[in-house]
C-alpha cells in the first residue's frame, strides 16, 4: 500500500505530536529556526521568479501569480523532508491528541510558543543577512515587488487579514495531512505542492512567510514600520492561521474520524 487513509493519518499526526512534546527547548528552537529559514528561501525564490516578469504580470497577471506560487512550496518540502518545526503546521498536529485527552493543552501551547519564536528568528536571518545584505533584491523589478507585497499585506483591515490567515493555514495543514498520506518522496512532494501553491496564488496570509516578506521590505526601504507590520498583519494573520490549522484541519478531522460517538 502506498497511501495511508484518513484515520491512519490522524494516528501518524498524533504520534508526531507526542514526539514533538518530548523535544528539549534547545532542539525545538534549533529546528524552528531552520523552518523559518526554509520558508523564507521559498519566499525569496518566489520573488525572484514571479517578480522577474513585469511584462508578463502586466499582460497576464494570473500567470505571474502562478509562477510566484509555484516556487513557494519548496520551503515546506524542505521542512517536511529534512525535518524542522513549523508553527503553522504544528497548529494541526496536536489537536487530535488534545481533544482525545492523550495530551493536555500544555503540549501545543509550549510547542507553538517556542516554535513561533524560532521561526521568527530564522525568517529574519534570511531576510537581513542572506537577502538584504547581499543585494539579492536590490535591483528592479524585484525591489519594487518586495515593497508592493509588504504594503499590500499591511493595508487590509484586521478581519480581512484574519480570514486570509484561516485560508492560508487550512491549505498548508492540508498539504501536510496529504503529505503524511504518501509513503514515497515523490508522493509527498506532489501532495505538498498543490495546496501550498494554491494558497499563495489566492493571496492568503501565512504568518511565517510574512515574517520574511514584510521585514525584508522594511530593510529594503519601504515606507513601513515594525509596529504596522505586527499590528496590521502579523497578529491577525497568526490568529487566522491558528483557526485554519487547529480547527479546520486538526479538529474537524478528529471529529470525523476519531471522536467516539
Amino acid at each position: 500500500m502506498s497511501l495511508y487513509n484518513p484515520p491512519e493519518i490522524i494516528k501518524i499526526a498524533g504520534e508526531a505530536a507526542i514526539a514533538k512534546h518530548s523535544y528539549s527547548t534547545r532542539k525545538i528552537l534549533t529546528l524552528s529556526f531552520l523552518a523559518g529559514a526554509y520558508i523564507s528561501f521559498g519566499g525569496l525564490l518566489s520573488i525572484l521568479i514571479g517578480g522577474g516578469v513585469p511584462g508578463l504580470a502586466a499582460e497576464n497577471p494570473g500567470i505571474a501569480k502562478f509562477l510566484f506560487g509555484a516556487a513557494f512550496p519548496v520551503g515546506l518540502m524542505i521542512v517536511v523532508m529534512a525535518g524542522a518545526e513549523l508553527f503553522t503546521g504544528n497548529n494541526a498536529y496536536f489537536m487530535p491528541n488534545v481533544l482525545s485527552k492523550k495530551q493536555t493543552w500544555r503540549a501545543p501551547l509550549r510547542n507553538w510558543g517556542l516554535v513561533y519564536l524560532g521561526n521568527f528568528a530564522g525568517s529574519i536571518f534570511v531576510a537581513y543577512f542572506l537577502t538584504h545584505l547581499t543585494d539579492v533584491v536590490a535591483q528592479q523589478p524585484w525591489q519594487e515587488m518586495v515593497h508592493n507585497i509588504a504594503i499590500s499585506k499591511t493595508s487590509n483591515p484586521f478581519y480581512k487579514t484574519f480570514l486570509k490567515g484561516i485560508g492560508a493555514n487550512w491549505l498548508v495543514c492540508l498539504a501536510l495531512w496529504m503529505g503524511m498520506s504518501a509513503q514515497h518522496t515523490s508522493g509527498k512532494i506532489l501532495a505538498i505542492w498543490w495546496p501550498v501553491m494554491a494558497f499563495v496564488v489566492m493571496g492568503f496570509e501565512h504568518s511565517i512567510a510574512n515574517m520574511f516578506f514584510i521585514p525584508l521590505a522594511i530593510y529594503e526601504g519601504a515606507n513601513l514600520t515594525w509596529v504596522s507590520f505586527v499590528s496590521h498583519n502579523l497578529i491577525p494573520a497568526t490568529l487566522g492561521n491558528i483557526v485554519g490549522g487547529a480547527f479546520f484541519v486538526g479538529t474537524l478531522y478528529w471529529y470525523a474520524y476519531q471522536k467516539k460517538a
